[in-house]
């Protein structure tokens, strides 16, 4: 799937959607919960991916690609692009305002 900078991704197997914030260097087939994501809301999305899924305002990244997400609803399902489980980004702390 070719991605762009701001590009919206819903999943169709739980309630998970994601706003890509860099596109991976290739092409890459994201997916959530074992199954791709879609570039539109689907009507009638079944609950049917099991475990944790992202969490909601958190940055997730592959490495290996580069690709960088930020989820915009959470739910069940693991991220993953190309089969490579995402990692959670820590936070970078803000400067001391002295």
């Amino acid at each position: 799937m070719s991605m762009k900078p701001g590009i919206r991704l819903w999943s169709k197997v739980s309630s998970v959607s994601v706003v890509v914030v860099r596109p991976a260097a290739g092409e890459v087939t994201l997916t959530c919960g074992g199954v791709p994501m879609i570039e539109h809301e689907p009507q009638n999305a079944a609950a049917t991916a099991e475990g944790e899924g992202p969490l909601l305002g958190k940055r997730y990244t592959d490495e290996d690609s580069g690709l960088q997400v930020m989820c915009t609803r959470g739910g069940a399902g693991e991220l993953a692009a190309d089969g490579r489980p995402l990692q959670m980004m820590n936070p970078r702390p803000l400067p001391a305002s002295d």
